[in-house]
């Protein structure tokens, strides 16, 4: 009786440990497919996106020896993102700036207009707050030219008063809502202000060097993943 009984026990026992190696074996394989199906998405994910933005809003110009005055902006920026990892990315592109405002100088009262061309370098963040909405910030500098620059006093016109190439930093923040497949569109705020100046010509009639400080915009932003 007592062989039978440890025959019986070692039964059950071989029994529950081949059925806790096969919940084991499954286990396993579930989680497996889990991320090899995980590992699928992120490599049917694109990495490349292009995302515009276009906003509203105002400037300091800042003089070294004229006094100060603000400037609205309309600017809007078109940029090619590139993801290298899950929340981050590089994106660069173009950017255009026209700019338009009251001041006064030494020469008197004038209406100034002004068109900045821009080319960006950013690292982007990126990422999900829910399955609807996303997140984009950038953060990088910017190298600019002066492409249209015109001083309107009473009696004359001063054009291409300031020119030339200079570089400041930037950053953004958007609010991104699903549209469509791989179409999305938000809302952002961007601000940006120069580190180098601009110098006048001599033959402009003021001597001065100056630079474009918080320029801040509220507007749209829209991001297509490629």
């Amino acid at each position: 009786m007592k062989h039978v009984g440890n025959n019986l026990r070692n039964k059950i026992y071989n029994k529950y440990e081949s059925m806790k190696n096969e919940k084991n074996l499954l286990i396993l394989i579930a989680i497996i497919f889990s991320f090899l199906s995980i590992s699928a998405q992120e490599e049917n994910k694109s990495k490349f996106s292009i995302i515009g933005n276009g906003g509203i809003g105002y400037g300091i110009v800042k003089n070294d020896s004229e006094p100060n005055y603000n400037l609205n902006t309309n600017s809007g920026e078109l940029l090619i993102n590139y993801n290298f990892s899950e929340n981050f990315g590089i994106a660069t592109g173009i950017g255009l700036n026209l700019l338009t405002g009251n001041g006064f100088n030494s020469l008197g009262e004038f209406y100034h207009e002004r068109n900045y061309i821009k080319i960006p370098l950013l690292l982007s963040i990126s990422g999900e707050l829910n399955e609807k909405i996303e997140f984009f910030s950038s953060i990088g500098f910017y190298s600019q030219n002066i492409v249209g620059d015109n001083y309107h006093y009473l009696s004359s016109k001063i054009e291409n008063n300031f020119e030339g190439w200079n570089f400041g930093g930037q950053i953004g923040l958007g609010i991104l809502f699903n549209f469509k497949n791989k179409m999305k569109f938000g809302f952002a705020f961007n601000g940006q202000s120069d580190f180098s100046k601009f110098k006048s010509r001599n033959s402009s009639g003021i001597v001065d060097k100056q630079k474009m400080k918080n320029l801040n915009t509220l507007g749209i932003i829209f991001k297509f993943e490629l």
